[in-house]
């Protein structure tokens, strides 16, 4: 006789179940139910309560960046008034390269400045669909490239780059290093930062049926931003895992547990350690797509956003000192 099949449970945290309660309940469209104008308000709003108050820096101001379809705006975090040559991180905000902003992601890029006491240069990329695939790539690349010469609207000197963001931007965060590993910048691509990103939509991966429905982020609003977004598939500036991984920078991964995209940071860790890329790969257990923008809401979202930071901050120390080693010895 055969034996029932157990459905196993996944996971999760208490705050989770508690925020996912809250958001489930919610009355009124989701998503993929609004125009893109509601949408993006939707997301402004949704910041404003769920993510910490972005408290006060000793820099906070807007710069703006040459983009290759016009100027981007961004906004410069900062610890320091004036700081020394180092290390900088260009920041891509997530949204599914549809909606999400500089301003939704303030909290987020601020936090990011403080904990790794480094200047943070948060990217307003064009969006679509009023800029489809490539236009996030091609600004998110010009926005690197621009950091990395150390302009004097940063008032800054860039010695390295952190690329970094989150969800779609953790994306643009990864197909920008492989752009300037290709052709390099002024300064080195130190590490790749990606949090929770899409890296392959050319097969199927069993955490995406596992949590697309009851999330946050569902089967039907990522329908909604690909018809928006328009990319292929099999580009690798869409899905950089098919591309050639060999030779990029080291990198700082962090996934959520019950995110759909979760074994699609998995394989991307994977297929770097294959190709002989040092990488570090973390995963908030029990927690959601969006955790690092949903701090107050998820309070305990807040340590898994710090064990992330303090990895990325011990891979730039490493990568520095293997730089400075390497010009030494050559």
């Amino acid at each position: 006789m055969t034996e029932p099949t157990i459905a196993v449970q996944p996971f999760v945290r208490p705050d989770v179940a508690t925020f996912l309660s809250y958001l489930n309940n919610l009355p009124g469209p989701r998503t993929h139910q609004m125009s893109v104008a509601d949408a993006r308000a939707a997301m402004r709003a949704m910041c404003d309560v769920a993510d910490p108050p972005r408290e006060a820096l000793a820099v906070d101001r807007e710069v703006t960046i040459p983009g290759p379809g016009g100027p981007l705006p961004a906004q410069l975090f900062d610890t320091c008034a004036e700081r020394v040559a180092g290390p900088a991180v260009v920041f891509y905000h997530g949204g599914g390269w549809v909606v999400g902003d500089v301003t939704s992601h303030a909290s987020l890029a601020a936090e990011m400045a403080r904990q790794l006491d480094m200047p943070v240069i948060s990217v307003d990329y064009r969006l679509a669909p009023e800029a489809p695939f490539p236009a996030a790539v091609e600004d998110a690349e010009a926005a690197a490239r621009w950091v990395a010469a150390s302009p004097a609207e940063l008032g800054r000197t860039v010695t390295g780059l952190v690329l970094s963001g989150d969800s779609a931007g953790g994306n643009l965060a990864i197909v920008t290093s492989v752009a300037l590993r290709d052709r390099p910048a002024v300064v080195p691509v130190l590490v790749q930062a990606p949090i929770y990103p899409a890296t392959d939509a050319t097969r199927a991966y069993s955490s995406f049926d596992a949590f697309c429905d009851g999330y946050l982020l569902t089967r039907e609003t990522m329908g909604w931003f690909g018809g928006h977004y328009r990319p292929d598939p099999d580009d690798a500036r869409f899905s950089p895992l098919v591309g050639d991984l060999s030779d990029l920078p080291p990198a700082v991964i962090v996934a959520a547990g019950l995110d759909p995209l979760r074994d699609q940071a998995r394989a991307y860790a994977a297929a770097l350690a294959l190709a002989g890329v040092p990488v570090t790969y973390q995963e908030a257990r029990g927690n959601i797509h969006g955790f690092a923008t949903l701090r107050r809401a998820i309070p305990s979202s807040q340590q898994d956003l710090t064990t992330f930071l303090a990895a990325v901050l011990a891979a730039v120390a490493t990568a520095t000192h293997d730089i400075a080693n390497a010009k030494a010895a050559g």
